[in-house]
């Protein structure tokens, strides 16, 4: 199917809690480099301010993408639809680590990441708050079934990318902001994650 939902409540979930408003955030200049560091609130409040992030694009083996929508409890974009997985690498934490640990927190699967490029961005969502990040995104494969953190994640569902690039198109509202940017970067320049079954290099 080019866009089915999964009924996770039915199978596996987590009420683990695994995000906190004062984990501190690593802050970063235009070049990446660390400029010191901030608890989790304070980065998101006014405009933001510039911090590290990571952005997961988790494919099965047909070549769909796992999206999730996410939980109604977020401070920013709640109830939106956007990647498998996004989050913050924290203080002394490196990004290979920080990447794996999310996935597994959020969705319980394990699986190669891999590095696909950085962007900075900001996006405002209302006047109190907004995301200012410096994101790197990762892609892997997994057919892993989800044991989905209900703390994080409203819904999930895997789609096709031509479904997805018709339904963004049509709908662009439904979506978080960094997710549009993330993904019409990487069908333009990274053709080889959309072929089924194919290999991410290493």
């Amino acid at each position: 199917m080019t866009n089915r939902e999964l009924d996770y409540l039915e199978g596996a979930w987590s009420g683990s809690v695994v995000s906190f408003h004062d984990e501190p955030l690593v802050l970063v200049d235009e070049h990446d480099r660390e400029m010191g560091f901030l608890d989790k609130t304070s980065a998101h409040l006014g405009q933001g301010i510039l911090h590290r992030a990571f952005s997961l694009f988790v494919f099965n083996s047909a070549g769909e993408l796992l999206l999730q929508q996410r939980a109604q409890g977020k401070r920013l974009w709640p109830g939106y639809w956007s990647n498998t997985c996004c989050s913050h690498p924290r203080r002394g934490e490196s990004m290979e680590k920080a990447v794996h640990r999310r996935l597994r927190e959020e969705l319980g699967q394990a699986c190669e990441l891999h590095f696909q490029f950085k962007f900075q961005y900001q996006a405002q969502f209302d006047d109190e708050g907004a995301e200012h990040e410096l994101c790197w995104v990762y892609a892997g494969r997994c057919d892993e079934a989800p044991v989905v953190n209900v703390n994080e994640i409203a819904a999930l569902r895997y789609v096709s990318p031509d479904a997805l690039d018709e339904e963004i198109a049509t709908h662009p509202e439904h979506f978080t902001p960094w997710f549009k940017i993330e993904w019409g970067r990487l069908r333009a320049e990274h053709a080889y994650l959309f072929q089924s079954h194919a290999s991410l290099p290493s």
